[in-house]
Order: C-alpha cells, then structure tokens, then sequence
C-alpha cells in the first residue's frame, strides 16, 4: 500500500469510509470521459466524474509480476454519456482507462487503482460491458521483423518513411452518390489512375461521422464513373456532399514501392528470398539445384 495516498491511508485506518470509485476513459480521438459510483459527482484532475451513468466494475485482479491485470466495467448507454451509436462505430477501441478509490469527501485523497485499455467492448440490452486491458498487456505483442517477400511496413509509418502528405497521394473531395456507406462513386477523378487508392484509407472529415476510418478494397473506373468500395461499411450514415480524404494504397510489392512511391531505399520486404519450391528440392545426380534465375 506504500502507493496510496497518506491522507486517503490514515482516512481508511479510521474504520469509517466515504469512499467511493472513478474512471477516466480517454479515447483516441481526444474525447475525455469520467464516470463514478457516488450518488454525486465529483471533481479532480480538470475531470468532471458524472454520477448518473449506471456505471459499475467488476473485481479488479491485479499482481506483481508480468501477468496481465484485467477487469470489466459495466453500465447502461446514454445519449448523455457513453452511446450506442460511438461503440458501433469504434470510438472507444483502444480508450485509455484510469480508474481511482477516491474518498469523496475530500477528492485530494485518492489511489489510482488501475490503468489501461479497453479492449472488447460488448453491447446488449441497453447496456455495455468493456473489458479492461492492464499496461502489461503490451507485452503480449509480437515484435521483431518478419522474413517475407513483401513489404512488413504500414504506408506512411516510421518504418516506411514515405510521407503521405506528398502532392499526388490523397485527395479531399466531397462524396457524390453514396450506397449503403460502403460504395462510392464520381465522375472528375480522371486525374488519377485506375487502382491508385485500392488498398488505401478512406477517412471523413466532417459530421457526425468525423474521424471514422475504412480501408479501401477495390478502386475502379467503369463507364467514366469512378467506384471506390471499402471492406466494411462507415459505421455511420454518409449522404453526398460530406467532405472525405482519399489516401492512395500500397500492396506490398517492390515494384510498386520503387515506381509508385519512389521509395525503394525503405522497402522492408526481402523479394529475393528463394520460394518454398526451392527450399524443398531434393538434391540432383546431374546438373546445379540452384531454382533458376529469379530474373
């Protein structure tokens, strides 16, 4: 206990609590929301701790060693506070999570009792659940390079070094027909190639939906119109004229990275890596086993 505060400890010793529990869910979009389990709200860290959520956490099991601390919080949806519609589109994946025992008499004694991430957050009923993902959690990530003929690297990430923002490689543009937040199509994207944005990020930039993402499946042009289908459906409602970015795509191939981006100095892939064919040749009485030229 040599972390929790002095006054919130001699507090505790007394025998006779006002305790109570608050969370701080930070989301990647900046959004900043508390909640408590006070019949009040309370106040601290610049955060307002809203008491009329229905919220609740689970027991939270905690160790010292590496394993991953882990709970859930529980609570009913609100337009007021956390909705249906933002866990639908994503707003909350990978939230930060600070949860505290706070003596609500006086909100300067208190503990941080866990800190984290969200991880699934479930809905049902009215209600949600959201499991809660400890720091070390982390550690469960693989790291290290990966021996593969295409490109390991993300488009645009420090690894690629390719800067996106280039003239050329995304274009803002308000939606014309929209169909099911999925397809889209134009009529002026003559400008650039067939297949330019396949792979790519398609991003809105206005609205509601502000900040949702979708990667781009198929980029075509069929009878003057340009198509662009996404893999899964905006998690909102799209109507034309809402202003979107348009991100071209990469897939992986040195080509592509060498003529398209001009990038070939950060190709992470390694395309001269002999095949599975090669690799399980047997030996030969005549003539070299070499799998031929890869050129």
């Amino acid at each position: 206990m040599s972390a929790v505060d002095a006054g919130l400890l001699t507090h505790l010793k007394t025998g006779l609590t006002t305790i109570a529990h608050a969370w701080a869910i930070t989301r990647t979009d900046g959004v900043v929301m508390g909640f408590t389990d006070h019949d009040r709200a309370l106040s601290f860290d610049g955060i307002t701790f809203r008491a009329d959520t229905g919220m609740s956490a689970m027991t939270l099991a905690q160790s010292t060693g590496l394993s991953v601390d882990n709970t859930e919080a529980l609570g009913a949806l609100s337009d007021l506070s956390i909705r249906e519609d933002e866990i639908e589109q994503g707003r909350f994946d990978d939230a930060s999570v600070q949860a505290w025992i706070v003596n609500w008499q006086d909100v300067s004694q208190r503990w941080m009792q866990f800190r984290g991430t969200i991880g699934e957050f479930r809905r049902a009923d009215g209600g949600f659940q959201a499991e809660l993902r400890g720091l070390t959690e982390t550690l469960n990530r693989p790291f290290g390079r990966v021996y593969q003929k295409p490109c390991s690297a993300v488009l645009g990430d420090p690894a690629c070094g390719f800067d996106l923002s280039s003239p050329g490689f995304s274009l803002d543009i308000p939606l014309d027909v929209v169909s099911g937040s999925r397809v889209f199509r134009w009529q002026d994207l003559d400008a650039f190639s067939d297949g330019w944005f396949a792979r790519g990020r398609f991003e809105v930039l206005e609205g509601p939906a502000a900040g949702l993402k979708g990667q781009i499946k198929q980029d075509r042009t069929e009878d003057g119109t340009r198509t662009v289908e996404l893999w899964e459906p905006v998690r909102a409602t799209l109507t034309p004229g809402t202003m979107v970015r348009l991100t071209a795509g990469c897939d992986k191939r040195s080509e592509t990275c060498r003529l398209k981006f001009l990038n070939l100095a950060n190709f992470q892939g390694f395309p001269d890596v002999p095949g599975e064919d090669w690799v399980l040749a047997v030996p030969k009485s005549t003539g070299a086993n070499t799998g031929g030229s890869l050129r």
